[in-house]
């Protein structure tokens, strides 16, 4: 059964905790289609009435900004360890690779990876417990995470639920090519994602010398955005 086919029979009430929940255990670190299940809650809220996209969006931002400040808690108190914990729990989205390119973005962007990190996947459920880890400071990493959730899980609720309302009649007319299109840009995504990751590894991986030593060095890290 497609998720949206699942949505229309559950009351709008569940609905709304649904979004909100997803969300926010996303936006936790725990690899969830938060993106998926927003799009298709506010799009059928473009069909049936007794769904408020208000009510939608404020549980869809709540989720977000709840569960990224928890992420960015449990990340601040687990440090290090807690990415390799996950690494080996979920290799597909903590491996070397994704943890390679997160903290690449977070070292080159600072709190605007935590902004932008929203509108992209791999991030969104890096962007909290990862900022905890590199010990940003919280009052850039809030500032950032509320903007965020708002733009994001507010603009990406009207964008839809508008989107909806217009189109309705062509989506039924033409759903297969809106399918195919979706498919295809899934798949776009995929690719760039997996060649920056890539790319990362590689820049960041040095070959040490044939019987050279590499003296341990003390762990030492500076505090994001100080």
């Amino acid at each position: 059964m497609h998720i949206q086919e699942w949505l229309e029979t559950i009351p709008a009430v569940s609905i709304y905790l649904l979004v909100g929940l997803v969300i926010g255990l996303e936006s936790l670190g725990i690899p969830l289609p938060g993106e998926i299940v927003l799009v298709s809650s506010a799009l059928l809220a473009s069909q049936h009435g007794e769904i408020d996209p208000v009510i939608l969006g404020l549980c869809a931002i709540t989720g977000a900004i709840v569960g990224d400040s928890i992420g960015y808690a449990i990340g601040r108190r687990g440090g290090k360890p807690l990415l390799d914990r996950l690494g080996r729990r979920f290799p597909k989205h903590f491996g070397p690779q994704q943890v390679a390119l997160a903290e690449r973005s977070f070292e080159k962007w600072g709190m605007w990876a935590v902004f932008f990190g929203r509108f992209v996947a791999l991030l969104r459920i890096f962007a909290g417990p990862l900022a905890g880890v590199l010990h940003m400071p919280y009052w850039r990493f809030l500032v950032a995470n509320v903007l965020g959730g708002i733009l994001w899980a507010g603009g990406t609720t009207a964008v839809i639920y508008s989107v909806g309302i217009v189109a309705e009649p062509w989506l039924k007319r033409f759903s297969w090519l809106a399918l195919g299109l979706a498919v295809l840009f899934g798949l776009v995504v995929t690719l760039v994602v997996r060649s920056r990751m890539k790319k990362a590894a590689q820049a960041l991986s040095v070959p040490a010398p044939a019987g050279a030593e590499i003296p341990a060095q003390p762990a030492t890290r500076t505090p994001v955005g100080e």
